[in-house]
């Protein structure tokens, strides 16, 4: 959450917006093609065939980039994306401008992100300096459509092309995690469509497990105990942090639920402290906690006397 000052807010709302007609908006297409500034968004949403989805009802919050932010990709980028064989890329990255929902600067600088069709969350940020979005500076507000609005952004935000376990693995702080997501047979869940919610524990959060827990849970005849405890940690759907708390208890892939709450203003989950929240990955979202969490030992035991029912 970003602490949004009164110099910030007077700043976001006097970005200059853009002239309507009043006697007859257009949708959210036309009107950037009108505008004459987004003719390589228009070429992508055409390519990417999303030009119906965003003359439909909606309403929806496009944020734009311009002719200028496509171009100052890396040489050949565009050209790329526009391909038939990268159709899925393109749209999950002109999905990620699109927020479902009207949003004008006025919500814009009182949220702190919102999540896009594409699936993922971008982050909003207001200061002195201006409104971000992601990392993109917005140049112009509040164009409105028929259909919903425009603000104009100075380049092209890009969505995490990284599943969860690379996601995870790029972070160098899940190596235990990760370890035993393939002890358990997991890896292919955790890199597969999703989305997942993922509640990782920390390598410093597994050394708190007694001394030889993490040994004996690695070995094979104890897999499912194991695949218990992980799956305890995954959750099925993108569940941002704010969701999180509003909603409190969710019941996750192994079944039993799990419980959200704050202490102040430090957030946790089953006693275990969140220390980073929507870290986002392609195919889902982690949060990064403190501890390892344990699933209720009466769900174990039942679960363990139903497999050896089923085997008799």
């Amino acid at each position: 959450m970003f602490s949004l000052t009164a110099a910030g807010l007077a700043l976001a709302l006097s970005l200059t917006p853009a002239t309507t007609n009043e006697t007859g908006r257009q949708d959210i297409v036309d009107t950037a093609v009108a505008a004459g500034s987004f003719e390589t968004l228009a070429t992508a949403l055409t390519k990417a065939g999303l030009v119906d989805a965003l003359k439909g009802e909606g309403p929806f919050t496009v944020f734009a980039p311009t002719d200028e932010a496509f171009a100052a990709l890396p040489e050949g980028t565009v050209e790329s994306l526009l391909k038939p064989e990268n159709i899925g890329t393109l749209q999950a990255i002109l999905l990620y401008h699109v927020v479902p929902g009207e949003m004008p600067a006025s919500k814009v600088v009182k949220a702190s992100g919102a999540e896009t069709l594409n699936g993922q969350r971008i982050d909003f940020a207001a200061d002195k300096d201006g409104v971000r979005v992601d990392t993109a500076n917005v140049v112009k507000t509040d164009i409105r459509c028929t259909n919903g609005v425009i603000h104009v952004i100075d380049s092209v935000i890009l969505p995490s092309q990284d599943d969860l376990v690379a996601t995870a693995s790029a972070a160098g702080a899940f190596n235990t995690l990760l370890a035993a997501a393939t002890a358990a047979g997991l890896v292919d869940t955790l890199t597969g469509e999703g989305p997942l919610t993922v509640l990782a524990p920390t390598d410093e959060a597994f050394r708190k497990l007694p001394a030889g827990t993490v040994e004996s849970l690695l070995k094979p005849e104890n897999k499912d105990q194991l695949v218990a405890i992980l799956t305890y940690h995954v959750l099925p759907g993108r569940v941002y942090s704010g969701e999180a708390l509003r909603t409190k208890t969710f019941t996750t892939v192994q079944s039993s639920d799990v419980t959200f709450a704050t202490r102040g203003e430090k957030a946790y989950v089953e006693g275990a402290q969140i220390v980073s929240a929507d870290i986002d990955a392609s195919n889902g979202v982690i949060h990064v906690i403190d501890s390892v969490i344990l699933p209720p030992k009466r769900t174990a035991a039942a679960g363990a006397g139903e497999r050896q029912g089923s085997g008799d």
